[in-house]
């Protein structure tokens, strides 16, 4: 009679130890993930590259089509269900552009031919023919005449010198070199000026390594003086004749003239230049000395204000057509939180090759989905749904990632964890992260679990504090990538990593493989790891039972700012900053409360704490909606987040509190009771939405 029971005992046991042993913990899984069985050679990381940057592939092309169906077989080739979801867009492309430079007397008119040129031995001249010409996306077309007006980088406080040295753009053609601020700005802030039209060169100072080096790509790693940054001038988000809703069958369009009317694409005609170009623009500018931080590199010309006496002739015809952008969407389905969902996002479109912008990041992203079909083939399955992304169409105007976010955006922000995303993947060394500030835990740890693909004795944190005792980790207020329609608009926590910062030959037909292989990661160290990064958070995004999400992060940052702020209005007895400190402050003890809450649940075992996990998770992960408004910024609709957004003159730029930045800048230009209420107004604005956060992240009703 006793030997049914001990047996059962036995059995029992057998069969728990069993369980254990088949199934183990998840931690195991993330610590394969970075294995030595699991990493390869990194000869699959250069295969894709190689294979994605064989040609051009411009959004709307039948190439970056294949590009498209190449990722797809590789999804399903790694066991990871894949589909493509399309939209029909406003693209645009140049049909003709010339350029002539009229000297004074007695030199002769200078026809530019506007061409990049193939450098020798140059293995894709055979496909050179298929590079579109050299173009800013949503350019307006004209046929303008105008004396030359150097305008450095084009920044409002650029044009704020001219006027203090009496120089009036009124009239003219502006010449401004690439940097400091996104190209779109550069154009609005000309046609500010009153300027007819503008011409935007890559100067040599910045992208030629200071100038005065004798050699360029491909010997080194500079831009040829004929290269060219192509780019997107529109400074909006998405389909531009689609503001707020997706680009799908025969939805409603905005007409030509709405579009105009909208404001953000550009009304005057404007053509990006090489820096050989730019020189020769700059030899026959007169009038004063530019300042010293105005000039350029070694063996540059002397820099002249002007205007003129060289007079310039551009003719720009573009087309704007609408044509089909494919996203690929992959799923790895969860199988105990379906309905929650973990985001890796990269764009797959570029102007010419890509290798650097974005393909870099693709081939990272099918590294990571390689790395977790191996990890399926050993019994791994998610917790939660993991969604691999690769969108079309960002070079343009994020409108890829924008159109997705638009059709889904309820189902995004009632299911979202987190959106990771990887644009540029490798530029060069040294690690760049950036991150909403909840995340700055989970990707320090991250990080200090990483080899640096540099120093192999060493992490990737370890090299990074190395360089900067007190790393920092840049915020996503810009609207350079993807994570924009993801944390500007609808409010989900995001992150973005990758390998050294800007690079020479950005946005330009040098972008290609030989570039890469030759400067940018010769051994694709740089790429796999960034896949072990980027791979090993959202792992720990998917699996982890609590989500790793740290407020307090957030509150020491939200104080930070407060008091940034604070310094730049000392001087103020109007604005009154109590309701922000205070706003704050609860937020504060909130984050202070959901972190020992998160304690004392790791602590516990007790299985009857599953409904608990699942409210409290659902607190961490709706918190960042609270920082958004429905009615977005002032004159900015779409960006909804009153904490981070771009700078209203700089959309490369990121500014905390940007609506009360906006409203500061123009109550100093303005200097009424009204304008300064408008600040006031912003203050309250950003105060009651941190005081929504506590209260979504306390968990309970007033």
């Amino acid at each position: 009679m006793f030997n049914v029971p001990i047996l059962s005992s036995i059995t029992i046991t057998i069969s728990l130890l069993y369980l254990l042993i088949s199934t183990p913990p998840k931690s195991y899984y993330h610590s394969l993930f970075l294995s030595d069985s699991l990493l390869s050679n990194n000869t699959s990381i250069e295969n894709h590259l190689f294979t994605l940057t064989k040609r051009p592939h411009i959004a709307g092309s039948q190439a970056n089509a294949e590009a498209a169906q190449y990722v797809v077989s590789t999804l399903t080739c790694y066991n990871i269900p894949s589909h493509v979801r399309s939209y029909d867009v406003l693209l645009s492309y140049p049909l003709s552009r010339t350029l002539v430079l009229t000297p004074p007397l007695p030199y002769s008119p200078i026809v530019f031919n506007l061409k990049q040129e193939v450098y020798k031995d140059d293995p894709y001249a055979n496909v050179a023919d298929q590079v579109t010409d050299t173009f800013h996306a949503y350019a307006k077309s004209g046929d303008i005449t105008g004396q030359v007006v150097y305008v450095n980088y084009g920044s409002i406080e650029d044009y704020e010198v001219l006027e203090q040295m009496g120089v009036n753009v009124t009239g003219a053609i502006a010449l401004a070199r690439y940097g400091r601020i996104y190209r779109g700005d550069i154009v609005e802030n000309a046609y500010h000026a009153r300027a007819v039209g503008i011409l935007v060169f890559t100067d040599r100072i910045d992208y030629g390594g200071g100038g005065g080096h004798a050699k360029w790509f491909p010997e080194e790693k500079w831009m040829p003086p004929c290269g060219v940054q192509v780019g997107t001038v529109f400074n909006g988000a998405g389909d531009p004749t689609t503001p707020g809703w997706p680009s799908t069958g025969g939805c409603e369009r905005l007409s030509d003239d709405e579009v105009e009317k909208g404001g953000d694409v550009p009304l005057i005609p404007s053509l990006p230049i090489s820096w050989a170009d730019g020189y020769e623009i700059m030899k026959f500018i007169g009038g004063e000395v530019a300042n010293d931080d105005w000039q350029g590199g070694k063996d540059a010309p002397v820099y002249r204000i002007g205007p003129g006496p060289g007079i310039i002739n551009l003719n720009y015809k573009g087309e704007q057509v609408i044509r089909t952008i494919e996203n690929v969407i992959g799923v790895i389905e969860g199988a105990e939180e379906p309905d929650r969902y973990v985001i890796l996002g990269n764009h797959r479109d570029a102007w010419t090759f890509g290798a650097v912008d974005p393909n870099s990041g693709t081939a990272a992203l099918l590294e990571v989905a390689r790395r977790l079909d191996e990890l399926q083939m050993k019994g791994w399955k998610p917790r939660r749904t993991i969604i691999i992304c690769n969108w079309d169409a960002e070079e343009y105007g994020l409108v890829g990632s924008t159109e997705w976010v638009e059709e889904n955006r309820e189902l995004l922000s009632s299911r979202v964890v987190a959106y990771l995303n990887v644009d540029c993947a490798v530029k060069g060394a040294g690690f760049q992260p950036f991150a909403t500030p909840q995340l700055d835990e989970l990707l320090i740890g991250s990080a200090k679990q990483v080899q640096d693909p540099d120093n192999a004795s060493q992490t990737i944190y370890q090299s990074w504090i190395a360089n900067d005792k007190n790393p920092a980790i840049g915020r996503l207020g810009g609207a350079g990538s993807d994570y924009a329609a993801f944390v500007q608009h609808i409010g989900i926590p995001g992150a973005d990593v990758s390998f050294g910062q800007g690079y020479p030959v950005y946005h330009s037909m040098y972008d290609d493989f030989i570039w890469m292989k030759k400067f940018g990661d010769p051994l694709f160290r740089r790429h796999a790891a960034v896949a072990s990064l980027w791979g090993l958070m959202a792992l720990q995004l998917a699996d982890n039972e609590i989500l790793p999400f740290n407020y307090l992060s957030y509150a020491y940052e939200l104080q930070k700012c407060a008091g940034d702020l604070k310094d730049e209005l000392i001087n103020n007895e109007v604005i009154i900053l109590t309701p922000l400190f205070e706003s704050i402050e609860k937020f504060k003890k909130a984050a202070s409360k959901v972190d020992q809450e998160k304690k004392e649940m790791e602590a516990s075992k007790s299985n009857s704490m599953s409904w608990k996990v699942r409210e409290i998770n659902d607190r961490l992960m709706m918190t960042e909606r609270a920082f958004t408004d429905g009615e977005g910024l002032p004159g900015r609709p779409w960006s909804k987040h009153l904490i981070y957004a771009p700078s209203k003159h700089d959309d490369y730029g990121s500014n905390a509190f940007p609506g009360i930045n906006d409203a500061i800048e123009n109550a100093k230009i303005i200097n009424s009771t009204e304008t300064w209420q408008s600040v006031q107004h912003e203050v309250w604005r950003v105060s009651r939405a941190i005081t929504h956060a506590s209260l979504v992240l306390n968990g309970a009703l007033t």
